[in-house]
This record gives structure tokens, sequence and C-alpha cells, in this order.
């Protein structure tokens, strides 16, 4: 566990340093290039969507598995890095901090410059969102995204390392298939998840199951970044008001501890009875979201470690 230990911090000193590598040389992308022909009209969506909701997240997985034992037969300390590498390409937090934050001050200055910067953080269209609604669009999206971007793909990571004694396969080749899978499930998700495309259903479906524990471990590490645990209890009063069975929990942490209103126009209102954002309060939801990364990578250290 020691070495899957130091891929953690491996992935966490490459997530400080680069951030994220170019479209053109990330992997997850040459992923969504697989993706991208499954989204037209078809005569059985339903069978295409579940056979490639199960056969494209584990073509991932296998060359992850691959990867990092082919690395590890050549030497050990290789198996560690690539392992780290592939927790790495799989995660986010970097990127997504600085979106958030550049929509936050644009706000201030450019409002045509933060409405465009908001396609990198959240679909929806802002043609007409005031400044404050593109706060809280920022915020939002920087509090559900730390669930999808990073605490999924590195809690599957630690969990598979943890179970791998039990199935004899290596715990850095495991973990690292189940990072890589749970990113598949959810890049599928983002790019077919959408109810007028019937082939993205199962895919979908898939990823709601797998964010379940993810969503609400965001959820409690926000709580613990903000310093308001009670943030818990009024998240769950309005886990009703949001249409996702998961995305509600870390949004509504986020309303609840900087005591604003977020809302998404038409679909979702949490903490109906606060203000929107102002600049201030969703920098510091921002910041938070990024502690909150940081206890992930902590926590997943220190579970690794033990």
């Amino acid at each position: 566990m020691l070495t899957v230990a130091a891929a953690v911090v491996v992935a966490a000193v490459l997530e400080a340093a680069i951030g994220e590598p170019p479209t053109r040389l990330h992997p997850v992308a040459w992923f969504g290039s697989l993706v991208a022909p499954l989204d037209r009209e078809w005569s059985r969506p339903l069978a295409v969507g579940s056979l490639a909701a199960l056969a494209l997240p584990l073509f991932a997985a296998l060359v992850a598995v691959a990867t990092v034992a082919t690395g590890s037969t050549v030497q050990p300390t290789l198996g560690v890095l690539l392992a780290g590498v592939v927790l790495f390409l799989t995660t986010s937090l970097r990127r997504l901090l600085d979106a958030a934050r550049s929509v936050v001050d644009d706000t201030e200055t450019d409002l045509a410059a933060a409405r465009e910067g908001l396609l990198a953080l959240a679909g929806r269209d802002a043609g007409d969102l005031s400044p404050a609604l593109l706060r809280s669009a920022a915020v939002e999206s920087a509090a559900e995204n730390l669930a999808d971007g990073l605490v999924a793909s590195l809690g599957a990571f630690v969990l598979a390392a943890v179970l791998a004694p039990l199935v004899g396969i290596s715990a850095l080749a495991l973990a690292a298939a189940a990072a890589a899978w749970v990113k598949a499930v959810n890049t599928m998700d983002s790019m077919l998840g959408y109810r007028s495309k019937r082939v993205g259903t199962p895919a979908a479906r898939l990823d709601d199951a797998v964010m379940w524990l993810p969503a609400r471990v965001s959820a409690l590490l926000l709580a613990v970044a903000f310093g308001d645990l009670r943030s818990l209890t009024r998240a769950h009063s309005w886990l009703d008001r949001v249409p996702s069975p998961n995305s509600g929990w870390p949004m509504g942490v986020a309303a609840a501890a900087l005591d604003n209103r977020l809302e998404k126009p038409g679909v979702y209102v949490l903490n109906a009875d606060a203000p929107l954002p102002t600049v201030a309060s969703a920098r510091r939801g921002v910041r938070r979201v990024g502690l909150a990364g940081l206890l992930s990578y902590a926590l997943a250290g220190v579970v690794t470690w033990l």
C-alpha cells in the first residue's frame, strides 16, 4: 500500500505543477473521440447505449491495467509513476478552480468573458444570466465537479487498492483500472447523458450509481472545508429540488455554508430565501472547494499509507 500512497502523491504533485495536459494530448479527450460517434440516431438506442456503457469503460480500464502492469514488470518504480500518471489524468482540480475563479472575477469587469468562460464549467445557456447568476453557476459547478472531477476517480483508486489483495491483482494496476473506469463512465455521461439522447440513458444511469458515494463524500469534505457540518443537514432538506440524485449534495452544502442562493433558472433553487453570491462569497466558495480537494488527496494518502 505504500506504493499506492506514493502514486497518490505523484498524482497530487502533477496536479499542482501541471493542472492538465493540452486537450490534443489528453487520453480522456482520446476516449471522448470513441464516444462521439454514438451521438446520432439509432434504431435501438438503448441496446447500443447499454453495450457501449459496458464495453468502452472496460476498454479504458484494460488499457490502464496493461500500462501499469507492464511498467511494474520493467521496474517497480516505473509502475508507481505510471499509476500516478493514470490517476492524474483521470482527475481534475486546478483547472476547475482556475475556470471558476475566472468566471467570478470576470463578472466584475467583462460579462461577455464570464458567459463564455462558464461554458468550460457548465452546459447551460449563459446568454441571459445576470452577474450574480453567473457567480452562482460558477460556485455550483465547482462544488459539483469536485465530486465528478476528483473525488470519484480518487476514491475508486483507493478503494480498488484496498480490495486488490482479495482478488489477487496488483494493487497499483487495479487502482489505475478503477480510476480509468470511473472517469470513462463519467465522460460518457457528460457527452451523452441527456434526456434527448436515448443512447446515453444507460451511461447516465450507470453514472448515477457510480456517483452516489462520491457526491456524498464530497459534501462531507466541503462541510469540513467550510467548518460547517450543519450545512449537511440543510443540504439534505433541499435534495428534492435538484433533478440529479447526486449533485444536490455538494451544491447544497455550498449554498448552506455560504448562506447564498444557488440557482439554475427554470431547473432548481437551493437556499431560496438567501441572496445570490457576491463576488466575495463566490470567491470564498471556490477557495473552499479547493480546500476540500486538498483534503481528499490527504485522506487518500492516509488511507493508503495505513
